[in-house]
């Protein structure tokens, strides 16, 4: 896969915080030396957070955040200033852009604060050196001092996010799993959500996970299983299965083969794989009229018997007898009062990187409402759970 063709859910995310003309989008467009945001002496140009997936050298494929200013003001202004701050529960590493001309101020500092706390790694981007140079001055905090006019000190900037970038905590799809030469089945229904001739995301980073591992990928409808692994001649490493598929496939694949979902594994690649398969335990004390809601990272065009809105509720109801009020979010209409709900059922998160994820596990968490995964979910509700998490006998024990 090319920089070029890495999802938006694998790239650094670098965020632009910063009052309004401090230079946000400008310092991008020097950055990346091209016009990719709107730059204008009018305050307030940027309006809603936009998201640039880019190359930029040294650093590889990234995700470059430009947001609304920290100091945007009336009604409106408090609600971009909102979902700027949302923007920090995706962000990996931030830039703090403050207008040299003017100093650092409130607005600066509090964020500053808030990027503490939550350990982010974070520069604090002195812009506008050409009409003001506060390099060695006490105010710059450690901080870089740049222009974005003529490009001075952005070379550093981008060195400096180099030597910021997260480092890879070498943790894999399904690569550990499986040795060279293995053979791998991946079951691959034929989904109407997914663009005709195309596989969906989890499915193409599994395929390429295993790639790289050196072991075999044979992928397959879930009315050919049966067929194949009769015919492989040689009895694969693991089957791994689209959730939806999991009953048929459960009984086609020999007790002897390892199976799981690519939701889990997602769940275990971007999540908490622990904390979703406790979370299971809550739907044998689920009361008629709980509350659950179906939380999804992506917002794709829902179908008729869609996963999410359609088949869990059904399944979940027919598997507990009892009749519940389900909410749905998705995409980035994350709530945030989570108090109401008795449980959360959320997403494999291939889109979310894995800060946004971890941050909604954790925002569960903290609001004491157990949390379970699409996969987990349905093997569960298909009596295959213990199965379905065999390929991590480390988590066995949580079943009892």
């Amino acid at each position: 896969m090319s920089m070029n063709q890495t999802p938006r859910g694998e790239r650094v995310h670098i965020a632009l915080f910063g009052k309004r003309n401090a230079g946000k989008s400008s310092v991008i467009n020097a950055m990346t030396n091209q016009n990719l945001a709107i730059v204008s002496e009018v305050k307030g140009t940027t309006t809603d957070p936009v998201y640039k997936a880019m190359e930029l050298l040294p650093i590889g494929p990234v995700v470059v955040i430009d947001t609304p200013g920290l100091d945007d003001e009336g009604e409106l202004g408090e609600k971009r200033v909102e979902k700027t701050m949302e923007v920090l529960a995706k962000t990996d590493i931030a830039l703090v852009i403050v207008d040299s001309t003017t100093g650092i101020s409130a607005f600066e500092e509090e964020l500053i604060e808030q990027l503490k706390k939550r350990t982010l790694p974070y520069i604090v981007v002195y812009n506008k050196k050409d009409e003001k140079d506060l390099t060695g001055s006490i105010d710059v905090m450690n901080g870089i001092c740049v222009s974005a006019v003529t490009k001075e000190g952005i070379e550093e900037l981008k060195n400096r996010i180099g030597r910021l970038m997260p480092e890879d905590d070498q943790a894999r799809i399904v690569a550990d799993l499986v040795e060279p030469n293995d053979f791998v089945v991946l079951v691959v229904p034929i989904d109407k959500a997914a663009p005709k001739g195309r596989l969906i995301l989890p499915q193409q980073q599994t395929i390429r996970d295993l790639l790289e591992a050196g072991a075999v990928s044979i992928v397959v409808k879930e009315t050919e299983l049966a067929d194949t692994l009769k015919n492989l001649g040689k009895k694969p490493k693991l089957v791994i299965t689209d959730s939806q598929a999991f009953g048929k496939v459960s009984k086609d694949t020999p007790e002897d083969i390892l199976l799981t979902s690519f939701s889990i594994l997602f769940a275990r690649f971007k999540g908490d794989l622990k904390q979703e398969i406790e979370g299971v335990r809550a739907v044998e004390s689920l009361k008629d009229g709980a509350r659950i809601l179906i939380a999804e990272g992506c917002t794709h065009h829902r179908q008729c018997d869609d996963i999410g809105t359609v088949k869990i509720p059904r399944w979940l109801r027919e598997y507990t007898g009892k009749d519940f009020v389900f909410e749905t979010s998705s995409g980035n209409s994350f709530p945030k009062d989570l108090s109401k709900f008795d449980l959360v059922i959320h997403c494999g998160g291939c889109t979310l990187n894995k800060k946004e994820m971890k941050h909604r596990l954790a925002v569960i968490e903290e609001a004491g409402v157990p949390v379970v995964n699409y996969g987990i979910m349905i093997a569960q509700m298909q009596g295959i759970l213990k199965r379905s998490i065999s390929p991590f006998p480390q988590l066995m024990d949580i079943l009892g």
